[in-house]
């Protein structure tokens, strides 16, 4: 999708805001992965490997807001923003609205359950 206008339930964030999102993923997944490397040098328990789950959701949040072009806190607050960072339009329709925030709830349970997939994984791992 390459619009650059508010579509109600589909994009609510123009360039700027996207590679915001970018940097957030990247963060992150380089927590994770950090994180992933503690737990190998300390021979975690796979209790303590569930904490992983925090970095690993920021990096899901980031990663699915980028690639939809939708900011689910936006969404929820019922904004969009395509101009300067920060610099925030209200969604005047009811309508559009209740579609902004059925898209961000899809993308909160979409990129938690990412997150929690690939928790399971750290913890089944043979460290």
């Amino acid at each position: 999708m390459s619009s650059q206008t508010y579509i109600p339930g589909s994009c609510n964030i123009g360039q700027g805001e996207v590679r915001r999102r970018q940097t957030v993923a990247l963060i992150g997944a380089v927590l994770s992965l950090a994180t992933l490397a503690g737990f190998i040098s300390t021979n975690a328990s796979p209790m303590s490997r569930l904490s992983i789950f925090v970095p690993l959701a920021v990096a899901s949040i980031g990663w699915i807001q980028s690639r939809k072009k939708f900011c689910l806190a936006y969404g929820f607050m019922g904004t969009f923003n395509f101009g300067k960072l920060g610099q925030l339009s209200k969604v005047t329709s009811p309508a559009e609205r209740a579609a902004d925030r059925k898209v961000a709830l899809s993308i909160l349970f979409q990129s938690l359950l990412l997150a929690a997939a690939l928790t399971a994984i750290v913890v089944a791992l043979p460290l």
